[in-house]
């Protein structure tokens, strides 16, 4: 059953270019240790995880933590995240799991038809925006153009883990133990960018977890690209 829940209460090294006018779909999942109907969908993105044309991202949200498991991967600005895109669509609830693909599309649950569907429809979208990302050292050098005026796009960086287990002992899914695929952690927003010039600017990204660079029209609007350093 998937889990809703009002937003009132749900506060409670290597150089990676996409193709010119394309980039890899990207598909956000909001999920949690505590959410009985989770696993599935945590389960799909495994396989997400392995394609080279989807950047596959789970984001484990803090609002069931009060039903009896406390989720470790969780962070409260995912909840926060998910609870904009929701505004934008003029949803009134929240939910999980629920899947965001490239910022527009929402999906309720583990449905992998639905989902290969979306995944191929935005795949055959171009977009004026063209992103590269090489890392140097304990730094990333970003770069981006713009064929057209998009108005103020956000630039985003974040780091992944490819995989973590949890043994969960309490809630929902007692006594199961749980792999998730690619746990997003250290979102972070780089800048506002107009488009109009070309892009170009450093970040500091110390070790060697893969990362991922999101452009996305305001926070909670299209992604129109995007890249990742494995």
């Amino acid at each position: 059953m998937t889990r809703l829940i009002p937003l009132a209460f749900a506060a409670l090294a290597s150089l990676v270019t996409p193709a010119a006018a394309q980039s890899p779909v990207v598909v956000e999942l909001f999920t949690s240790q505590g959410c009985s109907s989770c696993p599935p969908a945590d389960a799909m993105m495994h396989e997400l995880a392995k394609r080279d044309d989807v950047i596959a991202l789970a984001l484990h949200v803090d609002y069931w933590d009060y039903i009896g498991w406390k989720d470790e991967f969780a962070d409260p600005a995912y909840a926060e995240r998910q609870r904009g895109y929701a505004i934008a669509a003029g949803r009134r609830s929240v939910y999980t799991p629920q899947m965001i693909i490239n910022g527009e599309t929402d999906i309720v649950g583990a449905r992998p038809m639905e989902l290969s569907k979306v995944i191929s429809d935005h795949a055959g979208k171009t977009t004026a925006v063209t992103l590269s990302v090489a890392r140097n050292g304990d730094s990333i050098r970003i770069e981006a153009q713009s064929a057209e005026a998009q108005g103020p796009m956000i630039v985003q960086m974040l780091r992944y883990t490819p995989e973590r287990t949890a043994r969960i002992t309490r809630g929902e899914n007692a006594g199961h133990t749980l792999t998730y695929a690619n746990v997003t952690e250290d979102w972070k927003i780089l800048k506002e960018w107009d488009g109009i010039t070309d892009l170009a600017i450093s970040a500091d990204a110390p070790g060697d977890k893969p990362l991922v660079v999101l452009v996305q029209k305001g926070v909670h609007g299209p992604i129109l690209a995007a890249a990742q350093i494995k």
